[in-house]
Formats: C-alpha cells, sequence, structure tokens
C-alpha cells in the first residue's frame, strides 16, 4: 500500500493539502507574509492565511518547498542596504518584486509566481 502524502495541514481547522500545487491553487489560501532568514535563504518563511469561515489560521512554511517554482537567475551578491535596495526584505508585509540584483531577490520572485498562479486559479475558475 503507497504511503499518502501531505504537503500541509492546517493548524486550526485540519484542512490538508496533498501537495504543493493544490495548496498554491486554493482560493481560501493568501500569500500575506515573508520573512527573509539571512542567514540561509532557503529556510526564509513564507507566511499564507487560510481564510476560510471559522479558521483565518496563518501557516509558515519554509522557501526551500516553493523554490523549484523559481528558475530564473540568483544572484550571488547580497545588495541589502545598497542604495539601489528598497529595503522590501525588512518588510515582512511588502510582497513585491525586488528590481536589486541582489542575491535575496530570487524569493520575491517565488512570491511573484505564487501570487500570479492564484490569480490564474482564480480567473479561470469565475469563466468556467
Amino acid at each position: 500500500m503507497a504511503e499518502r502524502t501531505i504537503f500541509k495541514i492546517c493548524p486550526m481547522c485540519s484542512t490538508e493539502w496533498e501537495t504543493r500545487d493544490k495548496f498554491i491553487d486554493d482560493q481560501s489560501l493568501e500569500i500575506d507574509g515573508y520573512q527573509l532568514d539571512f542567514e540561509n535563504l532557503e529556510r526564509g518563511l513564507f507566511y499564507f492565511t487560510h481564510k476560510k469561515e471559522c479558521c483565518f489560521s496563518t501557516m509558515a512554511i519554509e522557501a526551500k518547498d516553493f523554490l523549484s517554482l523559481y528558475s530564473g537567475e540568483k544572484y550571488t551578491e547580497r545588495r541589502t542596504g545598497k542604495k539601489e535596495c528598497p529595503g522590501y526584505c525588512l518588510d515582512g508585509t511588502q510582497l513585491n518584486r525586488c528590481d536589486a540584483l541582489c542575491e535575496c531577490a530570487f524569493n520575491r520572485e517565488v512570491i511573484q509566481i505564487i501570487k500570479d498562479r492564484q490569480q490564474i486559479f482564480k480567473q479561470n475558475k469565475t469563466q468556467v
């Protein structure tokens, strides 16, 4: 018998998402924060709120679980605090794309990929 895998379980209402794709495509979830780990970028945390009636729990998931969504360039130099840095990494609620050529910027691209996918899924669902 095959072992059942679960990507994430909501700590409040126990909703289960079997895969990352099902998690991202769930319209009751909203990405609403990001906490950078300057020592290990893959250990940064993406925050998702489960906007389901009687729940509204916020879940933290390590960035490493989403990194394969991004296939673009990764820079090796940190630009935090430099002239071209907008300081987004220092504001956990700021989810905009970062144009600095910084090693931290790829996580902002992952956020945009997640937000874009959620928007596309929502549009497709309303057209059906």
